[in-house]
């Protein structure tokens, strides 16, 4: 069962607080929550012209204000845990941007029935992320900590939707294919074969392409349903690069 939370009245950096009003628990950290929500409204406004789009999917809305993104990155970083910016999670990795979170899953037009592949764990929140819209969940992580950390706070939090794997995932996630949607957290070089012969027909993948010394961009591609492949770039972006054998 997919795990939601409640939404609160009160901004006050404590982990895992919460207080009962009227019948049910609200965290501590919904107006800070609510506040990044109404930032990405405001940038997606701004770059409305890019996504063709004035607002994204309320569904990927909701789901931006209600996974608890101060249960997901490092206890040092709990007072700007909301902040719409990037912030580091160790092992020279960083948790997206939330805005860029969100757009990269409104991109993918996740239904409920959706399974979906990620590649890029890190800490787990773009997986909850996705975990709130979709079916099913695959995500791999090629630094063991990394992944073994996210799998814990995930399960933590409730997710039995989410599977994690510690590979590396350029080569996707093959005994799970097809998936209806993949994304990518990382930057790489170019579009990994093997993640396109994994997407179903019909299915999009969202991945920034790009050097780490280079304007990256942020690819949407799209398979049709006879499989013919599609590409758009969408905006020009910053990731880590994606890593492992290849």
């Amino acid at each position: 069962m997919k795990h939601r939370f409640g939404y609160c009245s009160i901004a006050v950096f404590v982990v895992g607080l919460a207080v009962p009003v009227a019948g049910h628990t609200r965290d501590l950290y919904e107006d800070a929550r609510m506040a990044m929500v109404e930032e990405i409204e405001a940038d997606v406004r701004q770059t409305s012209l890019a996504l063709d789009k004035e607002a994204l999917d309320p569904r990927v809305m909701d789901a931006m204000a209600s996974v608890p993104r101060h249960r997901l990155v490092p206890d040092e970083l709990l007072d700007v845990a909301y902040e719409n910016r990037p912030l580091p999670i160790g092992h020279g990795q960083t948790i997206s941007q939330p805005y860029i979170v969100a757009i990269m899953t409104d991109l993918l037009n996740i239904t409920p029935a959706s399974r979906v592949l990620e590649v890029g764990t890190g800490s787990g929140y773009q997986a909850a992320i996705l975990a709130e819209l979709a079916e099913q969940v695959y995500t791999i992580e090629i630094i063991e900590p990394l992944g073994m950390l996210a799998r814990d706070n995930l399960e933590k939090l409730g997710y039995d939707n989410i599977e994690v794997r510690i590979g590396d995932g350029y080569h996707g996630w093959q005994e799970h294919a097809p998936f209806d949607a993949i994304v990518v957290t990382a930057a790489a070089s170019h579009i990994p074969p093997p993640l396109i012969g994994q997407l179903k027909a019909g299915g999009r993948m969202i991945i920034p392409v790009g050097s780490r010394f280079m304007v990256q961009q942020l690819v949407l591609v799209a398979k049709d349903t006879e499989g013919n492949v599609t590409t758009r770039q969408i905006l020009p972006v910053r990731f880590v690069p994606l890593t492992g054998s290849h």
